[in-house]
């Protein structure tokens, strides 16, 4: 049985990134620079909200010629409702008065 918590402040600072826009693919760097967060905490914070379908992970292709394929996130619609979700008992909401 898996146990359901809400997500940390962190995962929402992520979520509420990629909501800004939430139909383009965001890059770890933009992400990391966006909410401050360190890419240890950022890279497992994505890797658990992919697993949960929250966001769409994807390798990219390079846009430069002989750049590396990059891997990009975005939101999904349950990524979009459990930010919405987690606004309307207070997390995200407290959490983004912190941060103003």
């Amino acid at each position: 049985m898996q146990r359901v918590r809400p997500p940390s402040k962190q995962t929402l600072a992520v979520l509420d990134a990629l909501a800004r826009r939430p139909g383009e693919w965001r890059y770890g760097l933009e992400l990391a620079r966006l909410t401050g967060l360190k890419s240890g905490s950022l890279y497992p914070i994505l890797i658990r909200c992919a697993e949960r379908g929250l966001v769409e992970a994807e390798w990219l292709a390079p846009t430069e010629v002989g750049r590396p394929p990059r891997h990009a996130y975005r939101i999904l619609a349950a990524g979009l409702a459990a930010l919405r979700s987690s606004a309307t008992t207070g997390g995200a909401s407290s959490f983004k008065e912190q941060l103003a």
